[in-house]
Order: structure tokens, then C-alpha cells, then sequence
């Protein structure tokens, strides 16, 4: 009778070893797809949101703080709050405002990293809202973040067209009663933002950071193109 080679069938201990492997090897991939997918979710985004008075960044920045849990940093609040509790930061920034003068951009720094590291380690990242308006500005931005490690992952700019700005702040200033909001005033506050911003805008668009967005039109149109540069930081 001829006899018929049976294929290697492996014993109970190789067939337990070989399962043994193949679920080690499972749990160790699943393991860190979890540690990857965690690592996205934690992964700090500092975000500069950037445009001139009546582009909408408080509106959006509100919509971004709901929407990804970031923390907000307004130059204009912190700076009157610092003052307002007097403390020794506040004191040194009011010396300089009832002179006439510029809070200079190193105490301005330093008020905004007192806030940021108020948040912690765990923060999922800021908004800076109204700093920094300048290159300099920019550079000691930079240089306190390095200092902790972090970074800026992106400057988003709003776009708005000048004619649609002056209508904006018209009527925000027709409801609130603004006194600054008039058009005379209007007109010089945008022709500063545009002298000094322009070359702020080229040194982020150096840096690979700049994201221009349209912020004319639905408030949820804007806020679906802000959302696709964040997902993808």
C-alpha cells in the first residue's frame, strides 16, 4: 500500500504558542493605534487667530473654545484684569498706559505666560486673540512657548473685506454705544492693522503656520473651514 504524507500538523503546545504569538501581537498593535489615537487627541494646538477689528475672532474663537475645549487668551481682558487686581505685573503695565506709552512687548509676554500657565500641562491648547500684532511680538510669543516645550501650530487669519469691516463695527457701535466705534476712528484702527500686520502675515507664511479663511458670510461656513485646518494640524 502506498503510503500518503500527511501535511505537518502542528502539536496542542506549537498551536497554543502560535496563538499566543498572534494575540501578542494583536494587543501590542491595538495598544498603540489607543497610544497614537490618545497622543492625537492630547496633542496641544496653539492657535493664533488673526484678523482686523470687526473680522469676527471673538465670535469664532467662542465657537472653537465649544467645539475643541481650548482655553482663550484676549490681550485687551488679561491686561485689564491684571490691572484691576493690582498685581505687580498690572501695576508695571498701568505705569506705562498713564504715561501714554505701549505696554512694551516683554511685560506683555510675561502677563500672557502667567495665564497660560495657569492651565497647566493638561490644557488642549490657547487661542491667542489680539497677540501678537507684530513681528516682534511674534518672536518673544515664540521664544515663552519654546521655553515650555510648546509651540504655535497655527495662525488663522480672517479674512474680511474693508467696506464690510466699516459696516460691522458701524452697527457694533450703533448697539453697544461704543464711542470708539465711530467711522473716522474706525478708519485709522484699520489703517494701523493693515501697516502692521501685512509683514506679520508673511513672517507666519514663512513659518508653513499662516491659514487664510474667508470670514465673509454664514458664521457656520467660516467656522467649517476653521475646523478643517485644526483637524488636520
Amino acid at each position: 500500500m502506498r503510503q500518503v504524507k500527511l501535511p505537518h500538523l502542528p502539536s496542542d503546545l506549537e498551536a497554543r504558542k502560535t496563538d499566543l504569538i498572534t494575540d501578542l501581537w494583536y494587543k501590542g498593535k491595538a495598544t498603540q493605534i489607543k497610544q497614537n489615537n490618545q497622543q492625537k487627541r492630547i496633542q496641544m494646538k496653539n492657535i493664533v487667530i488673526f484678523g482686523a477689528p470687526g473680522s469676527g475672532k471673538g465670535t469664532q474663537s467662542n465657537m472653537m473654545i465649544e467645539y475643541y475645549g481650548l482655553e482663550h487668551i484676549s490681550t485687551g481682558e488679561v491686561l485689564r484684569n491684571e490691572i484691576k487686581k493690582g498685581t505687580e505685573l498690572g501695576k508695571t503695565a498701568q505705569s506705562f498706559i498713564d504715561k501714554g506709552n505701549l505696554v512694551p512687548d516683554d511685560l506683555m509676554v510675561n502677563i500672557l505666560a502667567k495665564v497660560y500657565d495657569s492651565y497647566g500641562r493638561g490644557h488642549k491648547g490657547v487661542i491667542f486673540d489680539g497677540f501678537p500684532r507684530t513681528i516682534p511680538q511674534a518672536e518673544v510669543l515664540e521664544q515663552m512657548l519654546q521655553e515650555r516645550g510648546d509651540h504655535i501650530a497655527a495662525m488663522i487669519e480672517l479674512d474680511v473685506p474693508e467696506d464690510e469691516l466699516m459696516t460691522r463695527l458701524i452697527q457694533r457701535g450703533q448697539e453697544s454705544g461704543r464711542a470708539d466705534d465711530n467711522e473716522e476712528t474706525i478708519r485709522k484702527r484699520l489703517l494701523v492693522y493693515h501697516s502692521q500686520t501685512q509683514p506679520l502675515i508673511e513672517w507666519y507664511k514663512q513659518k508653513g503656520l499662516h491659514h487664510h479663511i474667508n470670514g465673509s458670510g454664514d458664521l457656520e461656513r467660516i467656522f467649517s473651514d476653521i475646523r478643517q485646518v485644526i483637524d488636520n494640524l
